[in-house]
């Protein structure tokens, strides 16, 4: 065979591959979600929000504001109750460890923060695992003025059913949140700062004296 037509041959071969490839990242890119487009780039995320939670009998109980800081990778920091008066719900993980803190009961749970059951919203934004290693993830159209993206977790453990994000560009602007009890959270968030500048003492906690802890930090 002539150099000529090993070089036609090559070159045929090489442009059969090009529609292929074209048509791969086609596909692949028509699969990433507004959730996909939010996280990318994104280093930080500071948040203010209102809760309002529905009982599977659909009653609502009264609204709750709170606020959540994200640092990527592995850290945040999740509040619930009036910052004046102290949070009576804190949720911290310093990439380590994973604190909860109930403050009407005066508890404290502790575990690492990689571990199965702690699969919630903020370690998805968080970027503690990637995002298709526990979840599935499908986008579901436009409605009310958003994007939505609709989050189920792969394992069954934990009590999360469902997270919808809705999104307008790459600004968060609510999430839904649907657990296996029937009960419904609603975030609506307010003010929003992307890749701001975070004090990492924020990510620190310490269990107020006297409370009851349960389970033994990684040191």
């Amino acid at each position: 065979m002539s150099e000529r037509s090993v070089f036609r041959r090559r070159a045929a071969w090489g442009a059969s591959i090009i529609p292929l490839w074209w048509l791969i990242s086609a596909a692949y890119a028509e699969s990433l979600t507004a959730l996909d487009r939010y996280l990318s780039g994104l280093e930080s995320w500071r948040a203010e929000f209102s809760q309002s939670i529905i009982d599977s009998r659909g009653r609502m109980r009264s609204p709750q504001i709170g606020r959540l800081l994200v640092q990527r990778p592995g850290k945040f920091r999740w509040e619930i109750g009036p910052k004046s008066e102290g949070a009576t719900q804190v949720m911290v993980s310093d990439g380590r460890n994973l604190w909860f803190l109930d403050a009407d009961l005066d508890q404290v749970t502790v575990r690492p923060a990689g571990s199965g059951e702690a699969a919630t919203p903020a370690m998805l934004l968080a970027g503690t695992t990637p995002l298709r290693a526990k979840f599935n993830v499908s986008s579901r159209g436009r409605k009310e003025g958003m994007e939505w993206v609709r989050v189920t977790p792969k394992g069954a453990e934990g009590e999360l059913k469902e997270m919808r994000f809705g999104f307008v560009g790459l600004e968060l602007r609510r999430l839904e949140i649907d657990d296996k009890l029937g009960q419904r959270a609603v975030m609506v968030f307010n003010t929003r700062v992307r890749n701001g500048r975070i004090d990492h003492s924020e990510f620190r906690f310490v269990p107020p004296p006297g409370a009851d802890v349960i389970g033994k930090p990684l040191e």
